[in-house]
Formats: C-alpha cells, structure tokens, sequence
C-alpha cells in the first residue's frame, strides 16, 4: 500500500530512500522554510521529518502549517529516544518512529492513513503499568518509589528463610498481593491458602486453621483437614491478624516456635511447613501496648515487617493515573464498553489525583469501575467520576453548572478555553492538554472564538450580535 505524495524535511539522504519504499512521489526540502512552500503546492499525503530537528522546531512548523494542510506527520528519530519522547509527538498529533528499528512500522502507518485513522489511535504509547516480571505476575501496578520499595522488600524477605512474614499497610493498599507476590517468589508450584480472620468467630477460625477430628464437638460430624496442614510447603495468608482472638494468638504463637500443632480434640502432632503470612490494618505495637494484641506473638511476627504506604502519600500519589488507566484497560464491568472508551481526560486524572483515597487502591477500583459505567462518550470525563455515589449531586457537576450559568454553549466554550490560555501562559501544548483535546482542535478553537494573545474574546455569535444590533430596522 503506497501514498500518493510524501514531503521530506531535512538533508539525510536515508530518510529520502525510506519515504520511497512506501511512495513514488517524494519532495525534499532541507528545512522547515522550504517545506512550509513545498507543502501548500502539493498537498502531500504524509511530511517525514529527519531527526537533526529539535521538538520546538517540529512544535513551530506544525503551527505555522496549521490550516494549510491537514497531513499526517512522522518523525523519525536517531534510535535514543524513550516513551516518553514518543507521548510528546503524539500529543502535537504526529507519528514517531525512533531510528532504524522502527522502520518497518512505516508502512502500517501508511495503511492506517489509507483507512484515515489519526495518530492517536495509531502510535499508542505501551503504558509500563509494572516494575519488572513479578509485578505483572500478581498484578501490583505502579512505578512510584512506594512500590519500587515494597518490591525490593519483597524480593529481600522471599529470598531469605524469614518465616514469619508480616505485612502493615491501611485497608485498600493490597496487602494480599504483596503475600502472592512472596509466595511466587518462594514457593511459586506450592499452595497459597489465605483466610480472613475478621470474618470468622473465634471457634469457626480455630476449626478453619488447625481443622477437627470426628466427634471433637457436637457438629463435627466427620474430620476436617485445616488450613495448616493444606498450605503444605507453601504460604498460608492471615489476613487481618489483630482480629484474632487473643486465646487463639496463643495457639498461633505455638505453631510459630514449635512448627507443629494439633487439630481441634486431637491428640497427634501436625508439622506446619508452611511460610506463615500475616497482615494487619492496624499498628499492631500499638495493639500490643494498648492489651489488644499479644506482645510475644508480635515480636515474633514482626522480623521483617513490609510496610505499606496508603495511595495519598508522597512516595505513592504519582500511581493514582497509572492505577486508573489499568482499571479502565482491565476492566470487565460493562464488557460493552472494553473496546469504545479508550482513554482519560486530564480534567478527569487531575480529581483522581486531588482526592485522598482513604479506601486506597480499592475505592479507586470503584471509582474507575463506576465511571466506565456511566461513560457514553470514548473518553471517561470529569462528569463520570463520581468519589461519593450517596451523596445526591457531586462536585463537580455543580462546578460545571456555575461555569455555564448564563453562558450559551459557545459563549461557555469560549470563556473556557481563553481562561486556560491565560493560565497556562498561552501554551497552547498543556492548555491543550488541561481540556482534553488536541492542540490542532484547540488551534480550530481559538480561531472561530476570536481569541487574541492576550486573552480577550470575541465570539463570532457575539460579533453577529452587535452587527445585527447596530443595524437600522427595516422600515415596511
């Protein structure tokens, strides 16, 4: 599949020869000036721009191009350019190849601009959502220095014989998958058998952890095996531990030092093999100090506690657009909508990012989920998300309503998009970013307002307004 016309910019010979594996028609120019004349005569399909321009340059030809062309644009790099050059090019609208190994990605760039397929959705950035392997294994998101940490934690405690492992964080900030993630690294083939010590009295969890034997009380009408003796060689999770009734820490502090136990009205030692893991929501020091928690099976838990940080703090916050952007792309909620909305606003990342996530990783979870169910449009706005479902209106669509009281829908699109400007000092690149749509649209935009440099605005509804004001009435 081959373009009608493609224009070069730049003096590399073997950008040339490459435009002319996918056209017979290429036009050289040698620098922008050049280029800006070659394009208004021809009209080209696709400009190839060489990698001896700088971004600012490429970011000025493509304003100074605005409304002559409409052509797709690809930038060639010299091979060292990272994601996060490539999100740069994306955002003014243009492809990116970086250097000769991308080379062969030129012709499906063609095709999808045969079938009119924008950039955007063509030169999708791979969002590294994992640190390394392992990470991705369990599925523990993030790239902040929280997470780098937890990671190297969980690396150092798996590759010891620490056993056993405790795990502090508050509610919401995955305290299991840290113990899958130790658990993969230590026992990756073994069982990994968890249990919530919250949710169970203090009989059920006794019976649930050491198991009975036939006749041991009045409904143990058969043996049971517990979750001791099924983790085998591998990990058993208690989740919640300062939950557990105190007599039954006792029980616990035994199997912890003894490395056998009994099943409940048994005689016959056990052995525990397994790595016990446990977590807590609460200081458990604190618990001890406080008489709500054993201060001896504390000591002994807390070899090489794994703290966790909560998602509103310094060295964890920067994951909150990356823990959104997984959800939406993992999300099974509404099947329907897994292949329609396809990305965020920034207005809709920047709430995410200014709430504080008391209910952590978890309530971030449903406020992704529940914005992906009212979505109707291919981006989630800021109108889905929605941080307090029970309370009767939200902020922001009081907020969105205020803004555009009085105002028509242009005048409210108007008055918007000149505040931005003049807040981001007329840099049309993160104004363009603040609202959510391309530079190119908000060029279109900035057009049909009349919005000047300095920020002042003239409608064309209202120029037409004060036109038709100031004429004389027609006399019959």
């Amino acid at each position: 599949m081959t373009l009608s016309s493609i224009v070069t910019i730049g003096k590399d010979s073997e950008i040339q020869q490459l435009a002319m594996t996918v056209s017979e028609n290429v036009f050289a120019a040698d620098d922008t000036a050049e280029a800006l004349d070659v394009v208004t005569r021809v009209n080209p399909d696709l400009i190839l721009f060489d990698h001896w321009f700088s971004q600012n340059e490429i970011d000025a030809f493509m304003t100074q191009a605005d409304g002559l062309t409409d052509t797709h644009v690809v930038i060639v790099g010299n091979g060292s350019g990272d994601e996060q050059t490539a999100g740069q090019f994306k955002e003014i609208g243009a492809h990116y190849l970086n250097g000769k190994q991308d080379y062969h990605r030129l012709p499906n760039i063609v095709k999808q601009i045969k079938q009119n397929i924008p950039a955007s959705s063509t030169d999708k950035v791979e969002i590294p959502f994992f640190v390394n392997d392992l990470a991705a294994t369990v599925g523990m998101v993030g790239q902040s220095q929280a997470t780098r940490q937890t990671l190297k934690m969980i690396d150092t405690v798996a590759a010891s014989q620490c056993n056993p492992i405790l795990v502090i964080g508050p509610t919401g900030t995955g305290k299991e998958v840290v113990a899958r993630a130790i658990h993969q690294q230590r026992h990756p083939d073994r069982p990994f058998v968890a249990v919530n010590c919250a949710a169970l009295t203090s009989n059920l969890l006794e019976s649930e952890l050491f198991g009975h034997v036939k006749g041991s009380f009045t409904s143990a009408d058969r043996e049971k095996t517990g979750l001791l003796e099924m983790a085998e060689n591998g990990s058993i999770f208690l989740d919640e531990i300062s939950e557990m009734p105190l007599e039954l820490q006792a029980k616990l502090l035994r199997v912890i030092q003894e490395k056998t136990f009994r099943k409940v009205g048994g005689t016959k030692e056990i052995a525990c093999k397994a790595t016990i893991i446990a977590s807590s929501n609460r200081s458990l020091k604190q618990e001890a100090q406080a008489h709500r928690f054993r201060e001896d099976l504390y000591h002994r838990l807390s070899i090489f506690p794994i703290v966790l940080s909560p998602l509103s703090s310094p060295q964890r916050c920067e994951d909150i657009p990356l823990l959104a952007e997984y959800f939406l792309k993992t999300s099974t909620i509404s099947p329907d909508k897994s292949k329609t909305i396809k990305s965020i606003t920034k207005l809709a990342l920047k709430a995410l990012a200014e709430h504080d996530w008391s209910g952590n990783v978890r309530e971030l979870r449903n406020v992704m989920e529940r914005a992906i169910m009212l979505e109707s449009t291919d981006k989630i706005g800021l109108s889905s998300i929605v941080i307090d479902p029970e309370q009767p209106r939200s902020f922001f669509t009081e907020t969105i309503e205020q803004a555009v009281k009085d105002f028509s829908l242009a005048k409210a699109e108007q008055e918007l998009i000149a505040r931005v400007l003049r807040e981001t000092n007329f840099q049309k690149t993160k104004a363009a970013k603040l609202l959510g749509i391309s530079r190119a649209t908000l060029y279109a935009k900035v057009k049909q307002h009349n919005i000047d440099a300095e920020g002042n605005t003239e409608s064309a509804v209202e120029a037409t307004t004060e036109a038709s004001a100031s004429e004389p009435a027609a006399v019959a």
